[in-house]
């Protein structure tokens, strides 16, 4: 049984910075994409970075390309994500997520998701 298990949320000003942290179980992932996606209030849910766990290839959207970076521990089995220069258009539910589907950053695709948790990020 897969499990996600995400920590690292909270509020913060703009401009400051938070990581993520999503420990995976349940299998091995080396066939797999790690994904973080977001979800703000009356929006749909949005992809936010993928890491391939092999090979280690990133995936930005634009909206955060150069201030968010997805890396991975892989003694641990933990992706992260670090968010720096946050801004309040941030603020939402992000969630680990799992795919192994060339099509990672579509959340229709996703196979495992994280429970999700509040990064709000105040003006």
């Amino acid at each position: 049984q897969v499990q996600l298990v995400e920590s690292g949320g909270g509020l913060v000003q703009a401009g400051g910075s938070l990581r993520l942290s999503c420990a995976a179980s349940g299998r091995t992932f080396s066939r797999y994409t790690m994904c973080w996606f977001r979800q703000a209030p009356g929006s749909e849910r949005e992809f936010v970075a993928a890491l391939k766990w092999t090979g280690g290839s990133t995936y930005y959207a634009n909206s955060v390309k150069g201030r968010f970076t997805i890396s991975r521990d892989n003694a641990k089995n933990t992706v992260y994500l670090q968010m720096n220069n946050l801004k309040p258009e941030d603020t939402a539910v992000y969630y680990c997520a799992v795919t192994d589907n060339i099509r990672y950053s579509r959340p229709e695709v996703v196979d495992y998701w994280g429970q999700g948790m509040q990064v709000t990020v105040s003006s």
